[in-house]
């Protein structure tokens, strides 16, 4: 059974039409992609799959149960193993790091504190923030926060993992430690990830399969390996989405 699946969602807001007719499986350990151009809806439908804005139409299903029609106490159950890292990494900034990691684990899970705070200090360790446990945010750079942001999204051990936008204002360098990151992780892990972007070297470097959102139609238009979007479908915005700027991707 797939962890994750999609069936004819259908997002507005209000009348105004977002997407429609989108439909996907993402089975544990596969890197994910939502893929398009500006404006055409990614983070819209990732709201919508970690239960932050309601379908008019369509079912996600996590681990075969339908999210939206669940109790409140089993939305609760599925959202506790659901990680998510902020485009802008919303970290708490009167918090320190490791108060920030140790959040969710303390106030969601209700786990002891002696737990949050070594399993705070594990995944500090996986993303190389460990010694930066007592610094603010303010203190941090760009790269440093989206580190610590994607710390505080896998310390509670979540079965998928939803990334919107991660490598948004990186540089390429800490961009590429990111996507490296973000790969270590599935490995440790085996957690099904799911990230919104629009960077083609994250795209080829880190994303196993994809679907591609189109602004026009207002519905999907392709599915697939970014190799196979890039080199087998012929629908113009695709080509030119999955071609542009190529050197970036050698």
């Amino acid at each position: 059974m797939s962890l994750l699946v999609v069936e004819d969602l259908r997002l507005q807001y209000g009348s105004r039409l977002v997407q429609q007719d989108v439909s996907f499986e993402i089975e544990a350990g596969t890197i994910f992609g939502i893929l398009g151009g500006s404006g055409c809806g990614k983070s819209t439908v990732l709201k919508s799959l970690v239960g932050l804005l309601a379908p008019s139409a369509g079912r996600v299903r996590f681990e075969g149960e339908d999210y939206w029609h669940a109790s409140d106490t089993a939305r609760d159950a599925m959202r506790s193993h659901m990680g998510m890292l902020f485009q802008s990494s919303a970290l708490w900034s009167s918090m320190t790091v490791l108060e920030n990691v140790m959040l969710p684990m303390s106030h969601l899970m209700k786990w002891p504190a002696d737990e949050c705070e070594a399993r705070a200090m594990e995944v500090l360790g996986w993303v190389d923030m460990a010694e930066a446990r007592n610094r603010l945010p303010a203190d941090l750079s760009g790269g440093m926060k989206k580190r610590v942001g994607l710390a505080r999204a896998i310390a509670t051990q979540p079965r998928i993992l939803y990334l919107d936008e991660p490598s948004a204002g990186l540089d390429p360098i800490n961009a590429v430690r990111l996507d490296e990151l973000i790969l270590s992780i599935r490995e440790r892990t085996q957690a099904a990830i799911v990230i919104v972007t629009h960077e083609l070297p994250s795209i080829y470097g880190i994303v196993d399969d994809a679907i591609f959102l189109d602004a026009a139609t207002k519905r999907p238009i392709a599915r697939g390996k970014p190799a196979t979007l890039r080199d087998e479908v012929m629908h113009p915005t695709v080509q030119a989405f999955m071609h542009r700027k190529e050197v970036e991707t050698t």
